[in-house]
């Protein structure tokens, strides 16, 4: 009796278990609509999402079904949930570090994250509005002084552009639409040929939207380093 007991109290704690895997799928809502994930820009091509996480937070599950590119604002311990899984060890996202993730071509990807340690998770994303890439042919940006290329797939290419006080970006032409997302931010002025230079106050964790066909250069005008990346489309 005591066995058929526990058979049936283990059969009932299975069932249990596949309820609850069931609930958190069916309660997963877009990434856009996922606490802490505010949507600050959108248009035909992307959609910019601020992502801000305070401590001992979490995002609830959410469902990831579009490419995305991302940069990391402020570091944080990070624990990650699938549904009916465990929590994983949490793990310290690196501050500045970028990222593609390609989920268009597969399934859609449904977790949940956790921020565990004593400071914000601050990033910065954009999704792909339009399904497949082909649509635009980047810049290179090679031998150009100030950038280093830190992407290239077959969705974005990606440069990160570091200048101290006083120095200047080479001059190059944007041939593909894009982002720009401020890391460390400082006074600048864009030299654009023909123009007034175009002074600008950038701020940690802005983001700006680039139209193709500029050709600019990047002087650093303030008493702070200047970190930044820019991203164009494919």
């Amino acid at each position: 009796m005591k066995y058929v007991m526990a058979t049936l109290c283990a059969a009932f704690a299975c069932l249990l278990s596949q309820a609850a895997m069931a609930q958190e799928e069916v309660h997963a809502v877009p990434i856009e609509k996922a606490p802490f994930h505010l949507p600050v820009f959108k248009n035909e091509y992307v959609t910019v999402l601020k992502i801000d996480v305070p401590p001992h937070r979490n995002t609830g599950f959410h469902t990831h079904t579009t490419d995305s590119v991302s940069v990391n604002i402020e570091a944080a311990d990070m624990a990650n949930q699938l549904p009916g899984e465990k929590q994983t060890p949490p793990q310290h996202s690196k501050r500045g570090q970028p990222n593609f993730t390609a989920y268009a071509n597969q399934p859609p990807r449904t977790h949940k994250a956790s921020n565990l340690g004593e400071t914000p998770f601050h990033n910065v994303s954009f999704l792909f509005n339009y399904p497949k890439p082909g649509r635009f042919s980047p810049s290179s940006r090679a031998g150009v002084s100030g950038y280093t290329q830190i992407m290239d797939n077959e969705r974005v290419r990606g440069w990160r552009l570091v200048l101290e006080p006083g120095e200047t970006a080479g001059s190059f032409t944007q041939t593909a639409p894009g982002v720009r997302i401020v890391l460390d931010g400082s006074e600048i002025a864009e030299l654009v040929p023909g123009q007034a230079d175009r002074g600008m106050n950038l701020r940690m964790g802005e983001f700006y939207w680039q139209d193709p066909g500029m050709t600019r250069a990047v002087r650093n005008n303030g008493t702070t380093r200047l970190e930044l990346f820019e991203f164009e489309l494919k």
